[in-house]
Protein backbone atom coordinates (compact mmCIF):
# COMPACT_ATOMS: atom_id res chain seq x y z
CA UNK A 1 0.00 0.00 0.00
CA UNK A 2 1.38 3.43 -0.97
CA UNK A 3 1.84 6.23 1.55
CA UNK A 4 -0.94 8.21 -0.11
CA UNK A 5 -3.27 5.22 0.24
CA UNK A 6 -2.32 4.87 3.89
CA UNK A 7 -3.01 8.58 4.46
CA UNK A 8 -6.37 8.28 2.75
CA UNK A 9 -7.22 5.23 4.82
CA UNK A 10 -6.16 7.05 8.00
CA UNK A 11 -8.30 10.06 7.09
CA UNK A 12 -11.25 7.80 6.39
CA UNK A 13 -10.96 6.16 9.80
CA UNK A 14 -10.80 9.50 11.61
CA UNK A 15 -13.81 10.92 9.79
CA UNK A 16 -16.12 8.00 10.51
CA UNK A 17 -15.55 8.23 14.27
CA UNK A 18 -18.60 9.91 15.84
CA UNK A 19 -18.10 13.41 17.20
CA UNK A 20 -20.00 15.56 19.68
CA UNK A 21 -20.33 19.34 19.34
CA UNK A 22 -20.61 21.21 22.65
CA UNK A 23 -21.58 24.89 22.49
CA UNK A 24 -20.80 26.59 25.80
CA UNK A 25 -17.97 25.46 28.06
CA UNK A 26 -19.35 26.43 31.44
CA UNK A 27 -19.26 23.99 34.35
CA UNK A 28 -21.76 21.61 32.70
CA UNK A 29 -20.22 21.78 29.22
CA UNK A 30 -16.67 21.28 30.49
CA UNK A 31 -17.67 18.40 32.79
CA UNK A 32 -19.48 16.67 29.92
CA UNK A 33 -16.55 17.19 27.56
CA UNK A 34 -14.19 15.53 30.05
CA UNK A 35 -16.63 12.64 30.55
CA UNK A 36 -16.96 12.08 26.79
CA UNK A 37 -13.20 12.20 26.25
CA UNK A 38 -12.66 9.66 29.05
CA UNK A 39 -15.10 7.43 27.14
CA UNK A 40 -12.86 7.81 24.06
CA UNK A 41 -15.30 10.10 22.24
CA UNK A 42 -14.28 12.94 19.92
CA UNK A 43 -15.42 16.33 21.21
CA UNK A 44 -15.51 19.81 19.64
CA UNK A 45 -16.12 22.73 22.00
CA UNK A 46 -17.33 26.20 20.98
CA UNK A 47 -17.03 29.20 23.33
CA UNK A 48 -16.87 32.97 22.88
CA UNK A 49 -14.39 33.52 25.72
CA UNK A 50 -10.87 33.67 24.23
CA UNK A 51 -9.16 32.83 27.52
CA UNK A 52 -11.36 29.73 28.01
CA UNK A 53 -10.73 28.60 24.45
CA UNK A 54 -6.97 28.91 24.93
CA UNK A 55 -7.11 26.97 28.22
CA UNK A 56 -9.18 24.20 26.64
CA UNK A 57 -6.74 23.92 23.72
CA UNK A 58 -3.87 23.58 26.19
CA UNK A 59 -5.77 20.69 27.78
CA UNK A 60 -5.96 18.97 24.40
CA UNK A 61 -9.56 19.74 23.40
CA UNK A 62 -10.48 20.68 19.85
CA UNK A 63 -11.92 24.15 20.41
CA UNK A 64 -13.47 26.87 18.24
CA UNK A 65 -13.81 30.54 19.18
CA UNK A 66 -17.35 31.64 18.39
CA UNK A 67 -20.67 33.00 19.64
CA UNK A 68 -23.50 30.44 19.94
CA UNK A 69 -26.08 32.97 18.74
CA UNK A 70 -24.06 34.07 15.67
CA UNK A 71 -25.84 32.92 12.46
CA UNK A 72 -22.43 32.55 10.73
CA UNK A 73 -21.10 30.08 13.31
CA UNK A 74 -22.72 27.09 11.65
CA UNK A 75 -20.76 27.82 8.45
CA UNK A 76 -17.44 27.65 10.32
CA UNK A 77 -17.93 24.13 11.70
CA UNK A 78 -17.45 20.83 9.92
CA UNK A 79 -20.63 18.90 10.82
CA UNK A 80 -19.47 15.65 9.20
CA UNK A 81 -20.03 12.67 11.55
CA UNK A 82 -21.50 14.85 14.29
CA UNK A 83 -23.79 12.64 16.40
CA UNK A 84 -25.22 15.33 18.64
CA UNK A 85 -25.09 19.10 19.08
CA UNK A 86 -25.39 20.27 22.68
CA UNK A 87 -26.33 23.87 23.52
CA UNK A 88 -25.12 24.11 27.13
CA UNK A 89 -24.83 27.85 27.72
CA UNK A 90 -26.53 29.29 30.81
CA UNK A 91 -27.95 31.97 28.48
CA UNK A 92 -31.42 30.84 27.35
CA UNK A 93 -31.61 33.33 24.49
CA UNK A 94 -28.22 32.28 23.09
CA UNK A 95 -29.28 28.62 23.18
CA UNK A 96 -32.59 29.40 21.43
CA UNK A 97 -30.87 31.36 18.65
CA UNK A 98 -28.26 28.65 18.26
CA UNK A 99 -30.91 25.94 17.92
CA UNK A 100 -32.75 28.05 15.35
CA UNK A 101 -29.59 28.64 13.28
CA UNK A 102 -28.31 25.07 13.34
CA UNK A 103 -31.72 23.47 12.80
CA UNK A 104 -31.92 25.13 9.38
CA UNK A 105 -28.88 23.33 8.02
CA UNK A 106 -28.11 20.20 10.05
CA UNK A 107 -28.92 16.70 8.92
CA UNK A 108 -32.12 15.36 10.60
CA UNK A 109 -30.03 12.44 11.93
CA UNK A 110 -28.10 14.81 14.20
CA UNK A 111 -29.68 15.01 17.63
CA UNK A 112 -29.97 18.43 19.27
CA UNK A 113 -29.75 18.74 23.06
CA UNK A 114 -30.26 21.97 24.95
CA UNK A 115 -30.14 23.44 28.43
CA UNK A 116 -33.00 25.58 29.76
CA UNK A 117 -33.40 27.34 33.08
CA UNK A 118 -37.18 26.99 33.31
CA UNK A 119 -40.21 25.28 31.78
CA UNK A 120 -41.11 28.22 29.51
CA UNK A 121 -37.70 28.22 27.83
CA UNK A 122 -37.78 24.43 27.72
CA UNK A 123 -41.00 24.53 25.71
CA UNK A 124 -39.63 27.25 23.40
CA UNK A 125 -36.51 25.19 22.65
CA UNK A 126 -38.61 22.10 21.97
CA UNK A 127 -40.76 24.15 19.57
CA UNK A 128 -37.59 25.23 17.76
CA UNK A 129 -36.74 21.57 17.15
CA UNK A 130 -34.52 20.48 20.02
CA UNK A 131 -34.79 16.71 20.50
CA UNK A 132 -34.08 16.84 24.24
CA UNK A 133 -34.18 19.79 26.62
CA UNK A 134 -33.08 19.47 30.22
CA UNK A 135 -33.23 21.76 33.22
CA UNK A 136 -30.18 21.41 35.52
CA UNK A 137 -32.30 21.88 38.65
CA UNK A 138 -34.53 18.98 37.60
CA UNK A 139 -31.55 16.74 36.86
CA UNK A 140 -30.00 17.51 40.25
CA UNK A 141 -33.33 16.84 41.98
CA UNK A 142 -33.76 13.57 40.06
CA UNK A 143 -30.22 12.45 40.90
CA UNK A 144 -30.71 13.31 44.57
CA UNK A 145 -34.03 11.48 44.58
CA UNK A 146 -32.35 8.31 43.30
CA UNK A 147 -29.65 8.68 45.95
CA UNK A 148 -32.31 9.10 48.61
CA UNK A 149 -34.04 5.94 47.36
CA UNK A 150 -30.77 4.07 47.76
CA UNK A 151 -30.37 5.55 51.23
CA UNK A 152 -33.89 4.44 52.10
CA UNK A 153 -33.13 0.95 50.80
CA UNK A 154 -30.02 0.78 53.00
CA UNK A 155 -32.06 2.00 55.97
CA UNK A 156 -34.80 -0.60 55.42
CA UNK A 157 -32.31 -3.41 54.93
CA UNK A 158 -30.40 -2.53 58.08
CA UNK A 159 -33.61 -2.27 60.12
CA UNK A 160 -34.89 -5.65 58.93
CA UNK A 161 -31.52 -7.28 59.63
CA UNK A 162 -31.41 -5.69 63.07
CA UNK A 163 -34.91 -6.96 63.89
CA UNK A 164 -34.05 -10.49 62.78
CA UNK A 165 -30.77 -10.46 64.69
CA UNK A 166 -32.82 -9.58 67.76
CA UNK A 167 -34.68 -12.90 67.52
CA UNK A 168 -31.65 -15.03 66.68
CA UNK A 169 -32.00 -18.67 67.79
CA UNK A 170 -35.79 -18.24 67.90
CA UNK A 171 -38.50 -19.64 65.60
CA UNK A 172 -40.23 -17.41 63.06
CA UNK A 173 -43.55 -18.24 61.37
CA UNK A 174 -43.68 -16.68 57.90
CA UNK A 175 -47.40 -16.55 57.10
CA UNK A 176 -48.37 -15.90 53.49
CA UNK A 177 -51.92 -15.23 52.31
CA UNK A 178 -54.55 -17.93 51.84
CA UNK A 179 -54.41 -19.93 48.60
CA UNK A 180 -50.99 -18.37 47.87
CA UNK A 181 -49.70 -17.35 44.45
CA UNK A 182 -46.07 -17.31 43.22
CA UNK A 183 -45.53 -13.75 44.47
CA UNK A 184 -46.48 -14.66 48.05
CA UNK A 185 -44.63 -18.00 47.98
CA UNK A 186 -41.40 -16.60 46.52
CA UNK A 187 -41.49 -13.64 48.93
CA UNK A 188 -41.88 -15.99 51.88
CA UNK A 189 -38.98 -18.05 50.54
CA UNK A 190 -36.80 -14.92 50.32
CA UNK A 191 -37.56 -13.89 53.91
CA UNK A 192 -36.79 -17.43 55.04
CA UNK A 193 -33.38 -17.19 53.33
CA UNK A 194 -32.67 -13.81 54.91
CA UNK A 195 -33.68 -15.14 58.34
CA UNK A 196 -31.48 -18.23 57.88
CA UNK A 197 -28.45 -16.05 57.06
CA UNK A 198 -28.96 -14.24 60.38
CA UNK A 199 -29.39 -17.37 62.51
CA UNK A 200 -33.20 -17.45 62.66
CA UNK A 201 -35.14 -20.67 62.02
CA UNK A 202 -38.21 -19.94 59.89
CA UNK A 203 -41.13 -21.88 58.39
CA UNK A 204 -43.46 -20.74 55.60
CA UNK A 205 -47.12 -21.39 56.45
CA UNK A 206 -50.32 -21.00 54.45
CA UNK A 207 -54.01 -21.84 54.62
CA UNK A 208 -56.24 -23.04 51.79
CA UNK A 209 -55.20 -24.73 48.57
CA UNK A 210 -52.63 -24.24 45.87
CA UNK A 211 -55.13 -25.06 43.17
CA UNK A 212 -54.10 -23.07 40.10
CA UNK A 213 -52.22 -25.48 37.83
CA UNK A 214 -49.41 -22.98 37.25
CA UNK A 215 -49.00 -22.48 41.00
CA UNK A 216 -48.91 -26.23 41.60
CA UNK A 217 -46.25 -26.62 38.93
CA UNK A 218 -44.33 -23.70 40.45
CA UNK A 219 -44.15 -25.33 43.90
CA UNK A 220 -43.44 -28.82 42.56
CA UNK A 221 -40.78 -27.92 39.99
CA UNK A 222 -38.85 -25.73 42.44
CA UNK A 223 -39.34 -28.10 45.38
CA UNK A 224 -40.52 -25.34 47.72
CA UNK A 225 -41.16 -26.43 51.30
CA UNK A 226 -44.46 -25.04 52.58
CA UNK A 227 -46.40 -25.90 55.74
CA UNK A 228 -50.17 -25.97 56.20
CA UNK A 229 -51.48 -23.67 58.93
CA UNK A 230 -53.77 -26.43 60.17
CA UNK A 231 -50.78 -28.66 60.86
CA UNK A 232 -48.94 -26.10 63.01
CA UNK A 233 -49.69 -24.17 66.18
CA UNK A 234 -48.59 -20.54 65.99
CA UNK A 235 -47.96 -20.67 69.74
CA UNK A 236 -44.98 -22.90 68.96
CA UNK A 237 -43.33 -19.95 67.20
CA UNK A 238 -41.68 -16.99 68.90
CA UNK A 239 -42.53 -14.45 66.17
CA UNK A 240 -44.91 -14.02 63.23
CA UNK A 241 -44.22 -12.34 59.89
CA UNK A 242 -47.04 -11.55 57.43
CA UNK A 243 -45.83 -11.58 53.83
CA UNK A 244 -47.94 -10.39 50.86
CA UNK A 245 -50.75 -9.70 53.34
CA UNK A 246 -50.84 -7.17 56.15
CA UNK A 247 -53.74 -7.65 58.55
CA UNK A 248 -54.10 -10.63 60.93
CA UNK A 249 -57.23 -12.60 60.03
CA UNK A 250 -57.70 -10.95 56.61
CA UNK A 251 -56.88 -13.46 53.88
CA UNK A 252 -54.81 -15.46 56.36
CA UNK A 253 -55.48 -17.72 59.35
CA UNK A 254 -53.70 -15.62 61.95
CA UNK A 255 -56.15 -14.70 64.72
CA UNK A 256 -57.38 -11.10 64.51
CA UNK A 257 -55.55 -8.71 66.85
CA UNK A 258 -52.60 -11.12 67.09
CA UNK A 259 -49.18 -9.62 67.76
CA UNK A 260 -47.17 -9.51 64.52
CA UNK A 261 -43.46 -8.76 64.27
CA UNK A 262 -43.06 -8.11 60.53
CA UNK A 263 -45.41 -7.00 57.74
CA UNK A 264 -44.06 -6.81 54.17
CA UNK A 265 -46.58 -6.30 51.37
CA UNK A 266 -47.27 -4.39 48.19
CA UNK A 267 -51.07 -4.27 48.50
CA UNK A 268 -52.49 -0.97 49.77
CA UNK A 269 -54.03 -1.57 53.22
CA UNK A 270 -56.85 0.94 52.75
CA UNK A 271 -57.94 2.74 55.91
CA UNK A 272 -56.96 -0.09 58.24
CA UNK A 273 -54.13 0.70 60.65
CA UNK A 274 -51.31 -1.81 60.32
CA UNK A 275 -49.78 -2.89 63.62
CA UNK A 276 -46.37 -4.55 63.70
CA UNK A 277 -42.86 -3.90 64.94
CA UNK A 278 -41.47 -3.70 61.40
CA UNK A 279 -43.70 -2.58 58.52
CA UNK A 280 -42.76 -2.25 54.86
CA UNK A 281 -45.70 -1.66 52.52
CA UNK A 282 -44.93 -0.30 49.04
CA UNK A 283 -48.14 -0.02 46.96
CA UNK A 284 -46.25 1.46 44.01
CA UNK A 285 -44.43 -1.85 43.47
CA UNK A 286 -46.10 -4.46 41.30
CA UNK A 287 -45.02 -7.41 43.45
CA UNK A 288 -43.88 -8.19 46.99
CA UNK A 289 -41.16 -10.31 45.34
CA UNK A 290 -39.64 -7.03 44.09
CA UNK A 291 -39.42 -5.74 47.68
CA UNK A 292 -37.77 -8.97 48.82
CA UNK A 293 -35.28 -8.87 45.93
CA UNK A 294 -34.24 -5.40 47.06
CA UNK A 295 -33.63 -6.74 50.57
CA UNK A 296 -31.49 -9.60 49.26
CA UNK A 297 -29.43 -7.14 47.22
CA UNK A 298 -29.03 -4.66 50.05
CA UNK A 299 -28.04 -7.33 52.56
CA UNK A 300 -25.66 -8.90 50.02
CA UNK A 301 -27.20 -12.36 50.44
CA UNK A 302 -26.33 -15.01 47.88
CA UNK A 303 -29.40 -15.79 45.75
CA UNK A 304 -29.63 -19.44 44.72
CA UNK A 305 -30.92 -20.44 41.29
CA UNK A 306 -34.12 -21.76 42.89
CA UNK A 307 -34.79 -18.53 44.79
CA UNK A 308 -33.98 -16.33 41.78
CA UNK A 309 -36.32 -18.38 39.59
CA UNK A 310 -39.09 -18.19 42.19
CA UNK A 311 -38.77 -14.42 42.66
CA UNK A 312 -38.58 -13.69 38.94
CA UNK A 313 -41.66 -15.80 38.29
CA UNK A 314 -43.43 -14.10 41.22
CA UNK A 315 -42.74 -10.66 39.76
CA UNK A 316 -43.78 -11.71 36.27
CA UNK A 317 -47.07 -13.28 37.33
CA UNK A 318 -48.15 -10.45 39.64
CA UNK A 319 -47.40 -7.83 36.98
CA UNK A 320 -48.76 -10.03 34.16
CA UNK A 321 -45.37 -9.97 32.48
CA UNK A 322 -44.99 -6.24 33.23
CA UNK A 323 -48.29 -5.25 31.62
CA UNK A 324 -50.11 -4.59 34.94
CA UNK A 325 -49.18 -2.00 37.57
CA UNK A 326 -45.45 -2.16 36.92
CA UNK A 327 -42.91 0.11 38.65
CA UNK A 328 -39.35 0.66 37.36
CA UNK A 329 -38.26 -1.19 40.51
CA UNK A 330 -40.05 -4.33 39.22
CA UNK A 331 -38.11 -4.14 35.95
CA UNK A 332 -34.84 -3.51 37.81
CA UNK A 333 -35.40 -6.50 40.11
CA UNK A 334 -36.33 -8.75 37.18
CA UNK A 335 -33.24 -7.65 35.29
CA UNK A 336 -31.08 -8.55 38.30
CA UNK A 337 -32.74 -11.96 38.76
CA UNK A 338 -32.88 -12.95 35.09
CA UNK A 339 -29.28 -14.22 34.66
CA UNK A 340 -29.48 -16.05 38.00
CA UNK A 341 -32.65 -17.98 37.12
CA UNK A 342 -33.35 -21.45 35.72
CA UNK A 343 -34.87 -20.67 32.33
CA UNK A 344 -35.71 -24.30 31.63
CA UNK A 345 -38.07 -24.31 34.62
CA UNK A 346 -39.49 -20.91 33.63
CA UNK A 347 -40.32 -22.31 30.18
CA UNK A 348 -42.15 -25.24 31.78
CA UNK A 349 -44.12 -22.93 34.07
CA UNK A 350 -45.32 -20.87 31.13
CA UNK A 351 -46.89 -23.86 29.39
CA UNK A 352 -48.85 -25.80 32.02
CA UNK A 353 -51.75 -28.03 31.06
CA UNK A 354 -55.24 -26.67 31.77
CA UNK A 355 -57.21 -28.59 34.40
CA UNK A 356 -60.63 -29.94 33.43
CA UNK A 357 -62.29 -27.96 36.23
CA UNK A 358 -60.70 -24.73 34.96
CA UNK A 359 -62.11 -25.43 31.51
CA UNK A 360 -65.55 -26.13 32.97
CA UNK A 361 -65.58 -22.93 35.04
CA UNK A 362 -64.43 -20.94 32.01
CA UNK A 363 -67.34 -22.39 30.03
CA UNK A 364 -69.80 -21.47 32.80
CA UNK A 365 -68.35 -17.96 33.00
CA UNK A 366 -68.86 -17.43 29.28
CA UNK A 367 -72.34 -18.96 29.32
CA UNK A 368 -73.58 -17.00 32.36
CA UNK A 369 -72.03 -13.61 31.58
CA UNK A 370 -74.09 -10.49 32.30
CA UNK A 371 -72.91 -7.37 30.45
CA UNK A 372 -73.76 -3.80 31.46
CA UNK A 373 -71.80 -1.35 29.35
CA UNK A 374 -68.11 -2.22 29.77
CA UNK A 375 -68.78 -4.29 32.92
CA UNK A 376 -69.11 -8.07 32.71
CA UNK A 377 -70.27 -10.13 35.69
CA UNK A 378 -70.61 -13.90 35.69
CA UNK A 379 -71.90 -16.40 38.23
CA UNK A 380 -70.20 -19.77 37.64
CA UNK A 381 -72.24 -21.55 40.33
CA UNK A 382 -70.67 -24.23 42.54
CA UNK A 383 -66.89 -24.38 42.61
CA UNK A 384 -64.33 -26.68 44.17
CA UNK A 385 -61.24 -24.64 43.29
CA UNK A 386 -61.40 -20.87 43.82
CA UNK A 387 -58.22 -20.42 41.73
CA UNK A 388 -60.31 -21.05 38.62
CA UNK A 389 -62.10 -17.70 39.15
CA UNK A 390 -59.17 -15.31 38.43
CA UNK A 391 -58.31 -17.34 35.35
CA UNK A 392 -61.86 -16.92 34.06
CA UNK A 393 -61.83 -13.20 34.96
CA UNK A 394 -58.56 -12.74 33.02
CA UNK A 395 -59.95 -14.56 29.99
CA UNK A 396 -63.23 -12.63 29.88
CA UNK A 397 -61.33 -9.34 30.02
CA UNK A 398 -60.15 -10.02 26.46
CA UNK A 399 -63.71 -9.80 25.10
CA UNK A 400 -64.43 -6.81 22.87
CA UNK A 401 -65.85 -3.80 24.68
CA UNK A 402 -65.18 -5.18 28.17
CA UNK A 403 -62.91 -3.28 30.56
CA UNK A 404 -63.95 -4.79 33.93
CA UNK A 405 -64.85 -8.39 34.78
CA UNK A 406 -66.19 -9.93 37.98
CA UNK A 407 -66.48 -13.72 38.24
CA UNK A 408 -67.93 -15.37 41.35
CA UNK A 409 -68.87 -18.81 42.61
CA UNK A 410 -70.05 -20.63 45.72
CA UNK A 411 -68.29 -23.25 47.82
CA UNK A 412 -69.82 -25.04 50.82
CA UNK A 413 -69.77 -22.00 53.13
CA UNK A 414 -68.48 -19.01 51.16
CA UNK A 415 -68.93 -16.87 48.08
CA UNK A 416 -65.65 -16.28 46.26
CA UNK A 417 -65.26 -13.31 43.91
CA UNK A 418 -62.46 -12.37 41.54
CA UNK A 419 -62.22 -9.22 39.44
CA UNK A 420 -59.99 -7.76 36.74
CA UNK A 421 -60.01 -4.33 35.10
CA UNK A 422 -58.19 -2.32 32.46
CA UNK A 423 -60.26 0.80 33.12
CA UNK A 424 -57.98 3.52 34.55
CA UNK A 425 -61.04 5.18 36.13
CA UNK A 426 -61.73 2.09 38.24
CA UNK A 427 -59.85 1.20 41.42
CA UNK A 428 -61.06 -2.37 41.68
CA UNK A 429 -59.54 -3.01 45.12
CA UNK A 430 -61.40 -0.06 46.64
CA UNK A 431 -64.63 -0.98 44.87
CA UNK A 432 -64.41 -4.56 46.15
CA UNK A 433 -63.90 -3.30 49.69
CA UNK A 434 -66.79 -0.89 49.35
CA UNK A 435 -69.08 -3.57 47.95
CA UNK A 436 -68.08 -6.60 50.01
CA UNK A 437 -66.36 -5.36 53.17
CA UNK A 438 -62.97 -5.78 54.80
CA UNK A 439 -62.45 -9.34 53.52
CA UNK A 440 -62.12 -7.86 50.03
CA UNK A 441 -59.45 -5.83 48.28
CA UNK A 442 -56.39 -6.00 46.06
CA UNK A 443 -54.91 -3.82 43.33
CA UNK A 444 -56.55 -1.14 41.23
CA UNK A 445 -56.80 -3.61 38.34
CA UNK A 446 -56.95 -6.99 40.10
CA UNK A 447 -58.92 -7.74 43.25
CA UNK A 448 -61.00 -10.36 45.02
CA UNK A 449 -63.35 -11.03 47.90
CA UNK A 450 -64.71 -13.87 49.98
CA UNK A 451 -68.02 -13.60 51.82
CA UNK A 452 -69.50 -16.07 54.31
CA UNK A 453 -72.82 -17.41 53.03
CA UNK A 454 -74.46 -16.33 56.29
CA UNK A 455 -78.25 -16.29 56.04
CA UNK A 456 -78.07 -17.78 52.55
CA UNK A 457 -76.66 -21.03 53.97
CA UNK A 458 -80.11 -21.88 55.38
CA UNK A 459 -81.48 -22.11 51.83
CA UNK A 460 -81.92 -25.82 51.12
CA UNK A 461 -82.49 -25.61 47.38
CA UNK A 462 -79.13 -25.09 45.64
CA UNK A 463 -80.60 -23.36 42.59
CA UNK A 464 -82.44 -20.88 44.79
CA UNK A 465 -79.22 -20.29 46.72
CA UNK A 466 -77.28 -19.55 43.53
CA UNK A 467 -80.00 -17.15 42.33
CA UNK A 468 -79.99 -15.25 45.64
CA UNK A 469 -76.19 -15.08 45.63
CA UNK A 470 -76.21 -13.79 42.06
CA UNK A 471 -78.71 -11.04 42.89
CA UNK A 472 -76.79 -9.98 46.01
CA UNK A 473 -73.31 -9.91 44.42
CA UNK A 474 -74.41 -8.16 41.24
CA UNK A 475 -76.44 -5.55 43.16
CA UNK A 476 -73.63 -4.77 45.62
CA UNK A 477 -70.99 -4.45 42.91
CA UNK A 478 -73.08 -2.30 40.60
CA UNK A 479 -74.06 -0.04 43.51
CA UNK A 480 -70.38 0.38 44.36
CA UNK A 481 -69.48 1.43 40.81
CA UNK A 482 -72.61 3.56 40.44
CA UNK A 483 -74.24 1.56 37.64
CA UNK A 484 -77.94 0.74 37.66
CA UNK A 485 -78.98 -2.82 36.93
CA UNK A 486 -81.37 -3.23 34.02
CA UNK A 487 -83.16 -5.95 35.95
CA UNK A 488 -82.71 -8.37 33.08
Amino acid sequence: MSNSSKDADSNFKSTVKPRYLILGSGSIGFALAKELRESNKLVIIVDKDEAKVETLREEGFETILGDISDPELVNNIDLKNIVAILFLSSNNEANRKGIENFKKVVNPDIQIFARASDIINKEKMEDLGSDYVFMPSKLVASSLSRSLERAESVHRGNRLARWLKGIRDKKLAIVIHDNPDPDAISSGLALKEIAKSLGVEASILYHGRIGHQENKAFVNLLGIDLGKMEEHNLKDFDEIALIDCSIPGVNNMVSPNSYVGIVIDHHPPGDTEIKAEYIDIRPNFGATATIMTKYLQQLNINISKTLATALLYGIRTDTQDFKRKTDPADLSAASYLYPLSNHGILDQLEQPSMAIETLEVLGEAIRNRQVLGSYLLSNVGNIRDRDTLPQAADYLLSLEGISTTVVFGVSEDRIYISGRSTDIRVNLGEIMRQAFGEDAGGHANAAGAQIPLGVFSATKDRQTLLRLVNEAVVKRFLNAVGVESTGE
